[in-house]
């Protein structure tokens, strides 16, 4: 397909993540760094999002058949990395994605009610464990899970609600590979062992992107999970932070989004020029 903007190291493609991986060649990513919506937390405004499907089970789903074109699209001994966050069931009813009003679909924790779900989740309030869920349909679909990350955050800022929780400092990072034996410099890692301590990134405005991930995230994932000169890709590219540390680290860049906004947004980003920075942090 005709990119949406293109350079000599970076495609940036627009449409619907698993219609447009689709039409991409096999083994044609050498690696692969994302974060899709969350399940029912944000509305990006834009027809045919993810993350405001019915039930927890239908968005599992549809990261299921995403991520199995992703499986296709990575080379033999490429890398896969998921950042994918969890939901609490609110006890309420969620107004779907028809709903008049957009601010109603994207009330943090909004599901269906529990008796029309597939699973029983049961009590309100209860976490829904939606990354493992991810996780456990993965493997069904040949994915070798190599190790489960958790991403800290020490200036995290605290929950508006959760005064009778521990509030979330915390998100979790799974590394994913198609074999046993794949491309991977562990040097690029340092000392970190599976707890990484990356604060967000304060520079970008948080009404451009609603969820950019800090770039020393990608960085990482990258500096150690893609062949020098390789290919990284993410098929849900938001703002582009994924394409600027690829190109950072002299690797090519192929990022997907629904949302012509974010793409031009990561436009802006790469058109200022970004640095080397040299090693991964």
């Amino acid at each position: 397909m005709t990119p949406y903007w293109s350079d000599e190291t970076c495609s940036l493609l627009l449409g619907d993540a698993l219609e447009v991986l689709r039409g991409m060649p096999d083994a044609s990513a050498d690696c692969c760094v994302t974060s899709p919506p969350y399940y029912s937390l944000r509305d990006y405004g834009v027809a045919g999002q993810y993350g405001l499907e019915d039930s927890p089970a239908e968005y599992v789903a549809h990261m299921r058949q995403v991520f199995a074109e992703v499986y296709r699209v990575l080379a033999d001994d490429g890398t896969f990395w998921l950042n994918i966050g969890d939901t609490y069931y609110s006890g309420r009813g969620n107004p779907g994605p028809n709903a008049p009003d957009a601010k109603q679909r994207a009330r943090r924790g909004w599901l269906r009610p529990v008796d029309r779900c597939s699973q029983p989740w049961g009590i309100k309030k209860s976490l829904l464990g939606i990354p493992w869920q991810v996780v456990f349909a993965l493997q069904q679909d040949r994915w070798a899970l190599r190790a489960a990350i958790t991403w800290r955050r020490t200036t995290a800022v605290p929950e508006p609600t959760g005064h009778d929780r521990p509030w979330r400092t915390t998100e979790p990072l799974f590394l994913f590979t198609k074999r046993s034996r794949y491309w991977f410099d562990r040097s690029a890692l340092g000392g970190e062992e599976d707890v990484w301590t990356i604060e967000p990134d304060r520079g970008m405005d948080s009404g451009e992107h609603a969820a950019p991930f800090p770039i020393a995230l990608p960085r990482r994932c990258i500096a150690a999970g893609c062949k020098p000169h390789g290919t990284v890709l993410d098929p849900f590219s938001g703002s582009g932070t994924s394409g600027e540390a690829a190109i950072q680290l002299g690797r090519r860049y192929i990022g997907i989004d629904l949302n012509p906004a974010y793409h031009d947004l990561a436009v802006k980003r790469y058109a200022q020029g970004v640095l080397d920075f040299g090693e991964a942090v």
